[in-house]
């Protein structure tokens, strides 16, 4: 591991612990720890190992938040490590198909669709409040398991950036879940992702697993405050957190694409 100064050290485990919160909550914690990894690390370290390091810690952080969920939220195991795992075939040939070419064309699409999904919530305030009181039909979890599953699981290989919010939104709008349950079953199929990332990054050695371990703590922590803090101000409050993050995430693209 690279000698990384005491204060970067103290910045990196904050953003890790912020992250944890934001990410159990609404999902889209990457958007701070990943910037802060790529920030922190020494000057000329391949963004290989921050994202490596970022997946190490990430995963601590969501197996916290979703074993959190599990204990007190109505969660669905079964169905969500049947679409994690659909998520995880998904990523692994985003990837591949990433190895070949330039996601930047891409980001502008996923802009649009952020910010249309970002009016739809704001246009919407019912949407995700309560859950449906009727059975959830098996077109609609084959439906779920496609597009939150394999869809989103290969822009996450692809992309990456904001994928736990894609995924509540999806299981919202497919399974009738309210906000709450979509991010409890959001934060189990990340773990699925997350260990297949992880995986390949540990293989490839591009990981800091001293640095993750002392950021995994933070992370882990800030996970589990979030997702009580979730089940215990309830889906109005996530609303909110979800639309901040959406239109975060927005601008952070928008800074990538045309002005970094």
């Amino acid at each position: 591991m690279p000698d990384i100064p005491l204060t970067i050290v103290v910045v990196l485990c904050l953003a890790s612990l912020a992250a944890g919160w934001i990410d159990a909550v609404v999902g889209g914690g990457g958007l701070l720890l990943l910037p802060a990894m790529l920030l922190g690390l020494p000057g000329g370290t391949p963004a290989a190992y921050a994202l490596g390091t970022n997946k190490a810690v990430a995963i601590v952080g969501t197996t916290g938040a979703a074993v959190t969920y599990a204990r007190k939220a109505p969660v669905d195991v079964r169905l969500a490590v049947r679409i994690g795992l659909a998520a995880l075939a998904g990523s692994t040939a985003g990837a591949f198909v990433a190895a070949g070419m330039s996601t930047d064309v891409l980001k502008p699409v996923v802009m649009v669709v952020l910010l249309g999904v970002g009016t739809f919530v704001m246009l919407r305030p019912a949407f995700g409040t309560a859950p449906s009181t009727e059975p959830v039909s098996a077109r609609r979890v084959l439906a779920a398991i496609g597009l939150a599953g394999l869809g989103i699981g290969f822009y996450d290989g692809l992309i990456g950036p904001g994928t736990g919010t894609f995924l509540v939104l999806a299981l919202t709008a497919l399974l009738h879940f309210d906000l709450v349950t979509a991010s409890a079953t959001a934060k189990i199929v990340n773990c699925c992702t997350n260990a297949g990332a992880l995986a390949t990054f540990a293989v490839k050695g591009t990981v800091y697993w001293q640095l993750a371990a002392l950021m995994a703590v933070f992370n882990l922590v800030g996970g589990m405050v979030g997702a009580h803090t979730a089940l215990k101000r309830g889906s109005g409050f996530v609303r909110v957190v979800l639309l901040t993050v959406v239109f975060a995430l927005v601008a952070n693209l928008a800074y990538q694409q045309w002005i970094a």
